[in-house]
């Protein structure tokens, strides 16, 4: 199975303009993305997928590999498809399967990655894309929006996503599975290409979740449990935090000198 992994990022986000150069001990929060990322042995290839020359040349000075990419891009798994076609070529041969890493997932470890892949391996012809997912602990990152939250079947595929938080705790439910998705997504290729050729849903634009798109098209996604601590990063509080727990970080010293 031959997977790359591609970072989209770019400068203009509108939560959060220019985060992904914004420096977490030395390193631009996209590199910390790419070089952990590029410690998982089963990628044969990590890239940045990028519009924003200063984070081609800020990653290509750090020793990764970036790509540039169309600046007309309104959706990540658009750039990355655009990458991957450029890295093929490159290549001279095609990949199996493109795990888009979010670039805002600077704790992203190897074992993710592992993780996301390992349900391709499993030989069910039927899996087109994988996400990850992970147990929220507080109340407070249940309710908020900026956290993507999951419901799932007995089966682990995604049922609905959501920025509200699912499944409703109105009726006293003490006690309710509180999921959220984590942007590691690996993509069989042909399928990176068939779901961008699909064209948007209502549930999708409504929720501003791309993966709704594959659900109201009567496909599935299956979701992979991770209980690995990570943090995404949305806002600039969410920089600090982020910044704090990484400071101690053991796999930092394996791709930072």
């Amino acid at each position: 199975m031959k997977a790359i992994a591609i970072v989209p990022a770019r400068m203009g986000s509108s939560r959060f303009p220019g985060k992904p150069l914004a420096d977490i001990h030395g390193l631009s929060m996209v590199g910390h993305c790419a070089f952990r990322t590029r410690l998982c042995q089963s990628l044969i290839g990590t890239y940045v997928a990028t519009c924003d020359q200063e984070i081609f040349d800020a990653i290509s000075r750090a020793g990764g590999e970036a790509v540039m990419t169309s600046p007309s891009h309104e959706r990540a798994t658009d750039r990355c498809a655009e990458a991957m076609l450029k890295i093929e070529a490159n290549l001279g041969f095609q990949v199996d399967i493109v795990v888009m890493v979010q670039g805002d997932e600077p704790m992203v470890t190897p074992e993710m990655i592992e993780a996301s892949l390992a349900p391709f391996r499993g030989g069910d012809a039927s899996i087109q894309v994988v996400n990850l997912m992970a147990p929220m602990h507080s109340a407070e990152e249940f309710e908020d929006p900026n956290e993507v939250k999951v419901v799932v079947d007995r089966f682990d595929n995604a049922i609905y996503f959501s920025r509200e938080p699912i499944p409703s705790r109105r009726k006293g439910a003490v006690s309710v599975p509180m999921l959220k998705q984590v942007c590691i997504i690996p993509f069989r290729r042909d399928f990176l290409l068939a779901f961008n050729a699909m064209p948007q849903t209502p549930l999708e634009i409504i929720e501003s979740v791309d993966m709704m798109r594959i659900i109201e098209n009567g496909g599935k996604v299956r979701m992979v449990l991770s209980n690995t601590d990570t943090l995404s990063v949305d806002t600039p509080a969410d920089l600090e935090r982020v910044r704090v727990k990484m400071t101690a970080d053991p796999l930092i010293q394996r791709y930072i000198r």
